[in-house]
């Protein structure tokens, strides 16, 4: 028989196990399949139609992104560029050559910091400051929010909702890795091999120290286009999003 001590320490341990504020009750963290199936983040969009979505973040920039875009004119794709505040005030005429051209503006931050180190406040002001530098540069607010580096919990999320803007990465096969310089044909065969219906690209329109991605994309874009791809924003490709009894096809 267990002694009066020792069996008052084992129920108030089983007792501390459940408190509802215990580590274990908040251990197992929300997976991409909850925030997917809620749609309050999107990282590629099932659909039946042969829609790519090619993205590029951190710009603009002087020289990457008007070459970027005479690609892009070439084969008549349309992109959805994730921009940073800071490089608008810099370069304000570019982000409106991208709206003109018929590509899409999305919101990355003010200063590309790495959120998951900041405040709920600070967070909101670096989505806020970008939000109104867009709107008083083109007369438009985003839609989109790419948060740097992919990073997102419940306070990014609750933000992107508030300003009425959709939380979007990208398919967790379509990550290039350009900003890395890992070479023109690795950038190529990522993309190349991978090709699937709804996917949403990531790429980068700055990179520090010289970019790859311009010569891959004089790979990647006629040869999708000879596939029978065709490039959209991203808004676009989630409206044709197909329903959860539909048969997805993937194509190679």
């Amino acid at each position: 028989m267990l002694k009066p001590k020792l069996l008052l320490l084992l129920i108030l341990s089983a007792a501390l196990v459940h408190l509802p504020g215990s580590a274990e009750a908040h251990s197992v963290p929300k997976d991409r399949a909850y925030y997917e199936s809620r749609g309050d983040i999107v990282w590629e969009v099932p659909t039946q139609d042969k829609f790519i979505a090619l993205t590029f973040d951190d710009g603009p920039d002087a020289k990457l992104t008007p070459k970027i875009l005479e690609l892009l004119e070439k084969y008549d794709a349309k992109a959805t560029f994730f921009v940073v505040g800071e490089r608008i005030k810099r370069y304000p005429e570019l982000i409106k050559k991208e709206l003109a051209a018929g590509h899409e503006i999305g919101n990355h931050s003010f200063r590309h910091p790495a959120f998951e180190t900041l405040s709920y406040n600070t967070i909101k002001s670096e989505m806020d400051q970008t939000q109104e530098i867009i709107y008083q540069t083109t007369g438009h607010k985003a839609v989109l929010f790419r948060p740097p580096g992919g990073v997102y919990n419940e306070n990014i999320i609750k933000l992107a909702k508030q300003n009425n803007m959709q939380l979007i990465l990208w398919s967790w096969h379509q990550d290039t890795k350009d900003w890395a310089s890992p070479g023109v044909n690795k950038i190529v065969r990522k993309v190349l091999d991978n090709a699937r219906n709804g996917d949403i690209v990531l790429m980068h329109d700055f990179v520090y120290h010289g970019s790859q991605t311009p010569e891959a994309l004089k790979v990647i874009l006629p040869e999708l286009k000879k596939r029978g791809f065709s490039f959209v924003t991203v808004s676009e490709l989630l409206t044709h999003k197909a329903s959860p009894k539909q048969h997805i096809q993937v194509n190679h």
